[in-house]
């Protein structure tokens, strides 16, 4: 009986979608929302770190980066946590990729689609039920004038993600179920998932046994992490709230008293739980930087972890005097 570990792992995820281009285009070709005959037929991995041509500006680092048999280029992340920050740390991947991909001088005719698949471990649009979020450069008085170039899919897979609602998408269900269900606790793989020969290739590479302990104790590693920052985290939230309700709650009797007590009390709540909260996540982030840097983990890590660049991380560092 296997003992699988979970592929959402930065270990595991890697291994699966870095090191098997097989695995990773019958991935994007079932989760991507692809026209009709523009399936990948074959990838090229290139390097995950993007490092842009003036040595002043930010890199970041990337799960996955390849092209395809079109030259279209994609992006792939695994994310355990969400932050207002991951848009802007999205966005800049897909448009360093964008632009990277021709020298001065060339011809811009030569720039070919970017696209940027994240794979989320929490809600980030709790306006909706909609797991499933396909964003593009659109006219917002006409939605069928696109600008070609840039296209964002996030997947939430959280409570959000009911496989009965994607009767349409089997194969993109099979392979979210992967992500979501296989870890520790399963002992057999369900017989849906072995009947794909995909999925079972797949799950063959998350069996412990086939990992060196070196490997075994950096996965196990990168959970501590998660764990620390999810505490962090939370934590922050908690001190956010209550500062920005104490702050409102003040502002509010304040301006209740010049122009009407109830609505000055509830416009200072509002406001003064958002700027608690955004600086609470603020200070969260300095939190973890912190603590992973005195656990010895590298900058990259860091980077991963956090979705903040490796300048500033050093800065953070620096800041602090650590």
């Amino acid at each position: 009986m296997a003992r699988y570990l979970d592929p959402r792992n930065d270990l595991t995820f890697k291994r699966i979608f870095g090191e098997h281009p097989e695995l990773l285009i019958d991935f994007l070709n079932a989760v991507m929302p692809f026209e009709p005959g523009r399936h990948i037929l074959s990838i090229e991995y290139l390097s995950a770190e993007q490092v842009p041509d003036n040595p002043g500006k930010k890199n970041s680092i990337v799960d996955v980066k390849c092209k395809d048999n079109y030259k279209r280029h994609f992006i792939v992340e695994m994310q355990m946590f969400w932050s207002e920050a991951f848009y802007n740390r999205i966005v800049f991947n897909a448009g360093k990729a964008f632009v990277k991909q021709i020298d001065s001088g060339e011809n811009y005719h030569l720039l070919q689609p970017v696209y940027a698949l994240a794979i989320l471990n929490k809600n980030f649009d709790r306006k909706t039920e909609r797991f499933y979020h396909h964003f593009q450069i659109v006219n917002r008085e006409n939605m069928e004038e696109i600008i070609p170039g840039l296209e964002f899919v996030l997947v939430e897979l959280t409570d959000k993600f009911r496989p009965e609602t994607m009767s349409d998408r089997k194969l993109m269900v099979l392979w979210l179920r992967f992500l979501k269900e296989v870890n520790e606790k399963m002992k057999v793989l369900p017989q849906e998932m072995q009947e794909n020969a995909f999925i079972r290739r797949a799950a063959e590479l998350c069996e412990a046994g086939a990992f060196t302990p070196e490997e075994l104790a950096a996965y196990e590693q990168y959970w501590d992490i998660i764990r620390t920052e999810r505490t962090l985290m939370e934590g922050a939230l908690r001190e956010g709230r209550a500062v920005g309700h104490a702050e409102g709650h003040a502002e509010g009797r304040a301006e209740g008293r010049a122009e009407g007590h109830a609505e000055g009390r509830a416009e200072g709540r509002a406001e003064g739980r958002a700027e608690g909260l955004v600086e609470g996540e603020a200070q969260n982030q300095i939190k973890v930087v912190l603590n992973c840097h005195l656990a010895g983990y590298p900058i990259e890590t860091i980077s991963t972890i956090t979705g903040l660049t490796p300048e500033q991380i050093t800065e953070i560092l620096i800041r602090h005097e650590v």
